[in-house]
């Protein structure tokens, strides 16, 4: 036997999931923050109504659309190591940033103190102003938190494609991927109490500098398989399995040199598979994570710093956490145990997938019996939502050439960032508008604001089934494209 045969196999590349999985954590704690604070520690003050805090969820996300459209091919042109770097510092200098926003707020409005900007009238021209200006402050550090962030997912898909074989990217993307789910779980448990030790404010400092925590390791671990030393030739040839022995000897100098064109990926089907999937599906989770804390102070009373409140919000996502890892694994059951090719068993797992948000019809109606019914069920439409995600970020390994592959995943972040907008945005004004409204705005037995609610959760149920028969009729079959 062999050397290499006999050598027992390195396993390096799970440490490298483990600082994706980290790093996707810390991306969704710094999103969280403003989420699990702004209603009942910075709207006090700046006198925000559900429209303004829609107002800078919606523009996020259009700012995240914009920089993903970006983002992938800055990645593919970087590198994963630099290019995950650079975004990661800019997302933690973003976050951080916000912390100021009151100072300068109460500066410019010209307070010689928060807590005066808290004491003026509400409704009056000066609480108008206020919340003007604030929102603007906040809209502008949100942009750059976005600029960074956008780098997150197309970095770590490039980098699972560069470290694992396809059949087990879903595994490996459901891992790195379940860390929106901890990061989300990390946060009520931390943030709003922070916020109420040391101010909200503290809570975006400390949160914010994780990220710099996370660069350090990241300069220490990450070198490309086949170059770094902690990669031994029995894990490298496991990774390469799925070449060639010819592209294995070529590759460098050949393939991974050649990409598509940005223009040219708007000529592919399996591109609007991609584009269509994210667009649907990426704003029901990003609604569920900006307004679930609100909904739950709103409709039940219990504030994000209260001890319900706190048990509600990580309920749900140890629910998302818990189930969402074995949703990567389920296509590798299909591909390994009965023949199918990797899209087809992906395409049949995510199928599955899209059947869990249709739980959301019940929770608001069961709400009213218990708010431990919509923390439940919300957590099982997230479990989906994670166990969706990660497979869709797959189908892009297994369907593009690995030098197209943070492009693609940019391409599909940004139209994710488009409905994130329209479903955060819409519901900012549309529950504003319905708490205005009051009994004269109704939906099967809900009144006012909960009506809202009621209609927002009917269309984030359908949502994934509506996605996959569009992606189904785009890329009927496992079609992957070869650059010549």
């Amino acid at each position: 036997m062999s050397a290499v045969q006999t050598t027992k196999m390195s396993n390096w590349r799970w440490v490298i999931c483990a600082l994706l999985f980290l790093a996707t954590t810390v991306n969704y704690m710094d999103r969280q923050v403003l989420s699990l604070t702004w209603k009942d520690f910075i709207a006090p003050e700046f006198h925000w109504n559900d429209n303004d805090y829609g107002t800078i969820t919606g523009w996020f996300s259009i700012f995240y659309a914009i920089a993903n459209l970006f983002a992938g091919k800055f990645i593919d042109w970087m590198g994963t190591k630099k290019g995950y770097l650079i975004a990661i510092f800019v997302w933690s200098t973003g976050a951080v940033m916000h912390a100021g926003c009151g100072w300068v707020a109460m500066n410019i409005e010209g307070y010689d103190s928060i807590e005066t900007l808290r004491m003026v009238q509400a409704g009056s021209d000066a609480a108008v102003a206020i919340a003007t200006v604030s929102v603007w402050l906040f809209l502008s550090c949100r942009m750059i938190l976005a600029l960074g962030e956008a780098g997150n997912f197309p970095a770590a898909i490039k980098v699972t494609a560069e470290y694992f074989p396809k059949k087990d990217r879903a595994f490996a993307t459901s891992i790195f991927n379940s860390g929106a789910s901890v990061g989300a779980l990390a946060a009520p448990a931390t943030i709003p109490l922070l916020a109420r030790a040391w101010g909200w404010e503290m809570a975006f400092v400390i949160i914010g500098a994780l990220g710099y925590v996370w660069m350090g390791l990241w300069v220490w671990a990450y070198e490309k398989p086949a170059k770094n030393k902690r990669v031994n030739q029995a894990e490298l040839n496991y990774i390469e399995q799925d070449a060639d022995i010819a592209d294995v000897q070529g590759r460098q100098e050949a393939k991974e040199e050649k990409t598509i064109p940005f223009l040219d990926c708007f000529k592919y089907r399996q591109t609007w598979s991609f584009i269509v999937g994210k667009f649907m599906t990426d704003g029901v989770w990003w609604f569920f994570l900006f307004w679930a804390p609100a909904y739950f102070s709103d409709q039940y009373g219990y504030t994000s710093d209260s001890a319900m409140g706190i048990a509600l919000i990580f309920t749900l996502y140890a629910i998302c956490t818990v189930l969402s890892i074995g949703g990567g694994y389920l296509p590798k059951i299909f591909v390994e145990k009965y023949g199918m090719n990797p899209y087809a068993g992906r395409m049949r797992a995510m199928f599955i997938f899209a059947c869990f948000p249709m739980l959301g019809l019940f929770a608001q109606p069961l709400g009213a019996y218990s708010a431990w019914w919509p923390a439940i069920l919300i957590g099982l439409l997230g479990a989906g939502h994670q166990s969706w995600s990660a497979n869709i970020f797959s189908t892009v390994g297994d369907m593009f050439p690995k030098s197209t592959i943070g492009t693609i995943t940019g391409i599909g972040s940004m139209a994710g960032g488009v409905g994130s907008f329209l479903i955060n945005k819409g519901s900012g004004m549309f529950f504003t508008w319905a708490d205005d409204q009051g009994a004269a705005f109704s939906m099967l037995g809900f009144e006012g604001k909960p009506a809202a609610y009621m209609v927002v959760f009917c269309i984030c149920a359908v949502a994934y089934l509506i996605g996959w028969c569009i992606m189904k009729a785009l890329v009927p079959k496992y079609k992957p494209i070869v650059v010549e």
